[in-house]
């Protein structure tokens, strides 16, 4: 009576391949290690409540997986055939999470339990801790999905270390290994500035797993159906969709737009609208109607940063501009501003459109301005997985001040605003803006604000102009307020400064 011979156990069957096999193996984890890597520090980024923050924690647990998994190239444990297995429960655990935190609205994530006036995360006050039911800390949601993730990667470490171990030129394997690496970056690159969705980076992915099972022998019926099932799941949309809107991948974020109400989304926080000048967003006209009113020209140049959808650039057209250079990093953005905002902007021959860091085009431009403005340069993104800085950090150092004052004429104004969230902030970048041209910044917090003390909360937006704010500055010494109506067109016949009943007030000069 004949039976069939037990399958050899793993690391025989990789000791079996050819040389040239081996080399490929090299080359081809290398290259997995590295695309899958990236693919899922942009999908956890995405789908976990505000691991976006600390994609770091994504990169170490990748890299300590590959490691644990070489040094487990001689055991037993066959690590990449649990594979289909820890990839459906990992990537399931984020999409429950998600919606679970989405339907639950008495869920809340606390970020640093929000202890610290020195770290600010956007997106974490639209749940308050004091009232939610329950509060799951960050450090629990980080410590899971870094467990999961290192997991998921132990396999194809394992499977790189036999392929070492096997490879008779230890500089030539490294070689190989290192090109496949290289060729992952590369990849995953190009088919992110494609904007690719998720369903294509996994699918290159997991036919890599699979074609490394099927050389083993190991590729079942049962886990090709896991390696399905995962990516059938990285199909699902990020949220439940709204009627008309569109989720798109970009090179930074997964962008979900509402048509219906023109709110931009991204990574499943709120990140900016796009608001008809005859409706709504005043706060957008408010540096040019200081200027008018205080008795200045209309800037005529205007250079406009982190321009995203054009609410920025639809006002200084309003306001008689000649020339608007709207810089946005992020090309869907930019393209849904252009083809969907209601004041048409960008179809206008006066706006110039650069897709590049702000950062990058001050110091590159040898054009002078009337006008800088920091449009909302809040990214939500980190600048590197290496490090928790955001990527527009950089805009708000004393050197990129230093750059703003190069491309402003002698007579040029600088504005910056955002909810800035701690009063800390304002007087960081008030202080940086005093050093940087020589003068007090005119300080306006809205809602008003008589004192705004480092400690402080803000839960409206702040306004730091400088430059030449002289007129702007001496306005508010001789006359106190400045008074805005909410809606734009209304502004136009009034001077702000002396016009006031049935006229709503955002507020006025104050630190």
């Amino acid at each position: 009576m004949s039976s069939t011979p037990p399958a050899a156990p793993p690391q025989a069957q990789a000791a079996s391949l050819s040389t040239t096999q081996q080399g490929w193996n090299l080359f081809l984890v290398g290259f997995l290690v590295l695309f899958l890597e990236l693919a899922c520090i942009r999908w956890f980024a995405a789908h976990v409540i505000f691991l976006q923050f600390f994609t770091n924690v994504v990169l170490i647990a990748c890299f300590l997986g590959m490691s644990c998994g070489c040094l487990a190239a001689k055991g037993k444990r066959d690590w990449l055939a649990g594979f289909p297995l820890l990839g459906v429960v990992t990537f399931l655990a984020a999409l429950v999470s998600l919606a679970i935190y989405h339907h639950w609205k008495g869920l809340a994530v606390s970020v640093g339990n929000l202890a610290s006036p020195q770290e600010v995360f956007f997106g974490t006050e639209y749940r308050n801790l004091d009232v939610a039911q329950f509060v799951v800390p960050i450090e629990l949601v980080a410590a899971l999905f870094f467990v999961l993730v290192a997991l998921l990667f132990v396999g194809l470490g394992q499977v790189l270390g036999r392929a070492f171990d096997a490879y008779p030129d230890r500089v030539r394997g490294y070689m190989l290994n290192i090109g496949g690496s290289l060729a992952g970056i590369v990849g995953f690159t190009a088919i992110s500035f494609v904007e690719a969705p998720p369903v294509a980076w996994f699918f290159v992915a997991l036919a890599g797993v699979a074609y490394l099972l099927h050389q083993g022998g190991r590729l079942t019926w049962l886990r090709g159906l896991g390696l399905a099932a995962l990516l059938a799941m990285v199909a699902t949309p990020i949220t439940v969709y709204k009627r008309d809107s569109q989720l798109r991948w970009s090179p930074y974020y997964a962008i979900l737009y509402e048509k219906p109400d023109r709110q931009i989304i991204v990574n499943t926080i709120s990140h900016q609208a796009m608001v008809p000048y005859e409706k709504k967003g005043a706060t957008y006209s408010l540096v040019h109607l200081l200027q008018q009113h205080s008795g200045g020209k209309p800037f005529e140049d205007v250079l406009v940063i982190g321009a995203g959808s054009g609410n920025d650039v639809a006002h200084a057209l309003r306001f008689g501009a000649r020339r608007v250079d709207a810089v946005e990093i992020d090309p869907v953005i930019l393209d849904i501003g252009a083809a969907d905002h209601p004041d048409r902007p960008y179809q206008d021959p006066r706006v110039v459109r650069h897709l590049d860091d702000g950062r990058h085009f001050l110091r590159t431009t040898d054009r002078k301005y009337d006008l800088v403005v920091y449009a909302l340069v809040d990214s939500l993104i980190l600048h590197s997985s290496y490090a928790n800085i955001r990527l527009e950090s950089f805009l708000f150092t004393r050197q990129a001040l230093e750059d703003v004052k190069r491309v402003l004429k002698p007579d040029g104004t600088f504005v910056m605003y955002n909810c800035y969230r701690q009063g800390w902030i304002v007087h960081r970048a008030a202080a940086m803006a005093q050093q940087t041209f020589g003068r007090k910044p005119v300080v306006l917090n809205l809602p008003f604000m008589e004192t705004l003390r480092p400690g402080d909360t803000i839960d409206g937006f702040t306004v730091i102009v400088t430059g030449n704010s002289t007129r702007i500055a001496r306005g508010f010494a001789t006359r106190g307020t400045f008074w805005l109506n909410q809606v734009p067109p209304r502004n136009e016949p009034v001077d702000g400064f002396a016009v006031r009943p049935g006229i709503d007030p955002p507020g006025r000069a104050g630190q």
